[in-house]
């Protein structure tokens, strides 16, 4: 599985760290912090023999592919690991998955997951990941005392291996 994920204006990945430093300390599951998964929001996520047959398709994003705000304004919970927050599908955030989607559905041998095609995707920053439900309650509840609505501005776009994450490219938007 490859990941093609968008990342944040300096001040709002702190602020999205803190989150995931915070969720760590307090719930004791440290899978964020140890994988060193950045804050980010995938935008794709693709099945592929190599990424090797990914590269070229998402190079020719650069150069194509401009900077934009988004809000965040909620945190949620994907059953029965995963915490998160939530942006506004906002025209922006639309449109740029919709570029990311036509410039990859149709490499051959590959396939985007059904739930990051347009009009199927759940746009959300992982705070948490593999949270047992007492640490989730833990997780929430740093949350629940910090969080509040805010903007970030989406400054760069890259092409990543999971578990752990490994950035293979990555450049930034126009």
């Amino acid at each position: 599985m490859y990941l093609i994920s968008v990342y944040f204006d300096n001040t709002s990945t702190k602020r999205i760290q803190a989150f995931i430093d915070q969720i760590a300390a307090v719930s004791g599951n440290h899978y964020m912090t140890e994988k060193q998964v950045p804050p980010h929001l995938t935008i794709s996520a693709i099945e592929a023999r190599s990424v090797e047959v990914l590269i070229p398709a998402v190079k020719k994003l650069e150069g194509g592919l401009h900077q934009g705000t988004v809000q965040f304004v909620t945190v949620g919970q994907l059953f029965p690991y995963v915490l998160y927050t939530m942006p506004v599908l906002n025209s922006y955030l639309q449109e740029l998955a919709e570029q990311v989607y036509d410039a990859v559905s149709g490499i051959p041998e590959t396939t985007v997951s059904r739930y990051y095609r347009p009009h199927s995707w759940l746009p959300h920053v992982t705070l948490g990941k593999t949270l047992s439900k007492k640490q989730m309650q833990q997780a929430f509840a740093v949350v629940q005392d910090k969080f509040s609505v805010f903007e970030v501005r989406i400054t760069e776009l890259g092409l990543a291996k999971v578990n752990p994450h490994d950035d293979v490219l990555r450049f930034p938007l126009l």
